[in-house]
């Protein structure tokens, strides 16, 4: 079995075998292509679950704001858990914070605001088109949004 057979049928004998190549220092023989294409899409992987934990934040804190008669401990507790999931993906991972941006922050709002729509059988037109909560707001453990 080749290296570059092994990436395509047992990714984690082929993992595996790389590192150890690493190790070694024999970087002749590392399967290169392959390297750089699983590093991007860790980093995309990434990206992705930053923005999907920004998306079900804002999506439970406008819950939270405009259905102030259905709060429960659930809604807190996502909040909670998504504020802390984003917190270690930014330990973990600082760059990431380039990815909270207003022109990123803004697309994930309206992507919240269309699911709050679904979700609370509100008008859209109650929601603010911009994001009303800083991003200081967003991910402080103790603010929630005014009714």
């Amino acid at each position: 079995m080749t290296e570059a057979t092994s990436y395509d049928t047992d990714f984690h004998a082929w993992a595996l075998r790389n590192a150890e190549l690493l190790r070694e220092g024999r970087l002749d023989e590392l399967d290169v292509e392959h390297i750089a294409e699983e590093l991007e899409s860790m980093g995309a992987s990434e990206r992705r679950e930053l923005l999907n934990r920004l998306q079900v934040l804002l999506l439970h804190l406008l819950k939270h704001q405009y259905q102030p008669e259905r709060r429960g401990k659930s809604w807190q507790l996502t909040i909670n858990h998504q504020r802390t999931a984003i917190e270690r993906l930014l330990e973990q991972s600082p760059s990431l914070a380039r990815m909270l941006g207003a022109e990123n922050l803004g697309k994930v709002y309206r992507k919240a605001v269309r699911d709050a729509v679904i979700e609370t059988d509100l008008d859209g037109h109650l929601f603010p088109d911009d994001c009303p909560y800083s991003l200081e707001q967003l991910l402080a453990d103790d603010w929630l949004p005014d009714d």
